[in-house]
């Protein structure tokens, strides 16, 4: 998601810093224009000089692959608290953070993303707070989840979180917003939660994803009792994804992820695509 950002920010003619851990890794932002600041946000040491000169600052951090007891959520407060901290004493006029969709989630992961946003509204700049739900992506770890369920299993375990609703976005639509938020002085200091125009369930998005790759939707066996934690070590066994990676993300599978207050969208010309589409795109890039 940083990537795309970046990428789509300098093509509209912007000056980019990105912050990243390593900047050999990083050689690609270089070599498209943006300036690297290497650094890491549990270190606010390393965050001096950051911020200045910027009017909008991107926070996209996530500490995924790490499960709900080995306390990643006091990291991510104390990653949060570090950045917002960097972007006032370096005179930042705005912060934009992705985070995620879903009220009252039970999930640790979903639960640390909303903490996050609470902690950079209080102690940073004025915050855009976009919210998503699962983002349709080549590189994503949900769509590589789906796509390698559908691909490997002729037949699935169903358990009850695939009735969950949900409201995808394309990668590209949610870039858009992201891009267009630091233009935008409305969306200063509110929540601006996006999707597609299609909510449907996980269920569903499974049988889309079959239908992308060109094969019939997978029968499903109904498991009602099969819990996140056995959910994921079910997932780790039949996809590429790391259990580590798979459980925050089942775990935050029980909770409704659907926009449930459109006017922040409204503010910008955005048109999101249909599900179909977006996997189409993700299929295609992956493929190529």
């Amino acid at each position: 998601m940083g990537g795309r950002l970046a990428r789509r920010l300098l093509e509209q003619g912007e000056q980019v810093r990105a912050l990243v851990r390593d900047a050999g890794r990083a050689s690609d932002l270089a070599e498209a224009g943006a300036e690297l600041h290497e650094g890491d946000v549990l270190d606010a040491e390393s965050l001096r000089g950051a911020g200045e000169g910027v009017d909008a600052a991107y926070y996209l951090v996530h500490g995924m692959g790490r499960g709900s007891d080995s306390g990643f959520a006091k990291r991510e407060r104390e990653a949060a608290r570090n950045f917002a901290r960097m972007t006032v004493e370096e005179g930042v006029d705005r912060v934009i953070y992705l985070g995620g969709l879903g009220e009252n989630p039970i999930s640790e992961h979903l639960k640390s993303r909303h903490e996050t946003a609470q902690i950079l509204r209080e102690t940073g700049p004025p915050l855009t707070y976009v919210r998503a739900g699962m983002v349709v992506g080549a590189r994503s770890e949900s769509y590589r989840t789906l796509r390698h369920l559908v691909a490997r299993l002729p037949v699935m375990l169903a358990p009850a979180w695939l009735r969950t609703p949900t409201q995808p976005i394309d990668v590209d639509d949610a870039v858009a917003y992201l891009a267009a938020a630091a233009e935008e002085p409305r969306s200063a200091g509110r929540e601006v939660q996006i999707g597609g125009p299609e909510v449907l369930s996980y269920g569903d998005m499974l049988d889309r994803m079959a239908l992308a790759l060109g094969r019939r939707p997978r029968p499903k066996i109904p498991v009602p009792l099969l819990s996140p934690s056995l959910s994921s070590r079910w997932i780790g066994l039949v996809t590429p994804v790391d259990v580590g990676v798979a459980r925050p993300l089942i775990e935050g599978l029980s909770t409704e992820t659907v926009v449930t207050d459109p006017s922040g969208a409204a503010l910008f010309d955005i048109e999101p695509i249909a599900l179909d589409d977006a996997l189409g795109r993700a299929v295609k890039e992956e493929e190529s």
